[in-house]
């Protein structure tokens, strides 16, 4: 008899929740990298050096799991928005090529990961995140997604203010959550959302931290950034998830 085995990967399925919970992160990522560039004045590269460490030891302990554990994975993917946040934050201004040339370049270099993963595995698809390999390709992506969505927020945040920042990226969030019900390919679809997602969470990060006088709560980064982390850690343990599942190849029992 044929039939298709089903494998697990170490990423969630692409549900509700995985977008509730990278919001959040995103949002954690902009207070976070923040507080230790600003209100510690580590300053932006420093601060890069900081959360890329700590990326590259998160995804190797991602990659060296056997299974799929929400606490590890979405410690990895706020380790990627926090690093994208003080890269986005040292391209934009540290280089000196301002918002139009920071986004640029990340532009280019997230197409040139994607374009590698593509000619490598035939597929950019988080369905396919089922090997080292894929895996590597897909944390670099994300990191390059996260630096690139950080850049395009800020951009828009100094021309027009991050209340409008917010609902020019939460109108494009609904124009790609309409397309959904179309044949609008679902990989575009992700990486667009998921490039779009982290502008959103840093307009929220600056709603929590900016003052009152600037449409604000003002509340202080570092308390800012424990209650998002609070909101994180319940949603991992009271909303569902569960492992992605990725079609395998044909096999043949007995």
């Amino acid at each position: 008899m044929t039939y298709a085995e089903r494998i697990e990967s170490k990423v969630p399925e692409v549900t509700l929740t995985f977008w509730i919970l990278k919001i959040a992160a995103t949002t954690l990522g902009e207070t976070g990298g923040d507080t230790v560039t600003m209100t510690l004045n580590w300053g932006y590269l420093a601060g890069t050096a900081l959360f890329l460490t700590l990326l590259v030891v998160l995804v190797a302990l991602q990659i060296s799991a056997k299974k799929f554990h929400p606490f590890v994975y979405w410690a990895t993917i706020i380790a990627s928005t926090t690093a994208g946040t003080t890269m986005a934050d040292f391209a934009d201004r540290s280089l000196g090529i301002g918002y139009a040339g920071g986004s640029t370049l990340l532009f280019i270099c997230l197409m040139a990961t994607l374009v590698a993963w593509y000619w490598s595995q035939g597929s950019i698809s988080v369905n396919t995140v089922i090997t080292p390999k894929v895996e590597a390709f897909y944390w670099v992506a994300i990191t390059f997604s996260q630096t690139l969505g950080t850049a395009l927020g800020d951009w828009v945040a100094d021309s027009t203010g991050y209340e409008h920042g917010a609902f020019v990226f939460a109108a494009g969030l609904a124009l790609l959550a309409a397309a959904f019900f179309t044949n609008v390919s679902r990989v575009f679809l992700f990486w667009a959302a998921f490039i779009l997602t982290r502008p959103l969470g840093a307009s929220v990060g600056d709603f929590l931290d900016k003052p009152v006088s600037a449409g604000g709560l003002a509340f202080s980064r570092p308390i800012a950034s424990a209650i998002i982390a609070a909101f994180i850690i319940l949603c991992i343990l009271v909303l569902p998830q569960r492992a992605g599942r990725h079609p395998g190849e044909p096999a043949t029992a007995a």
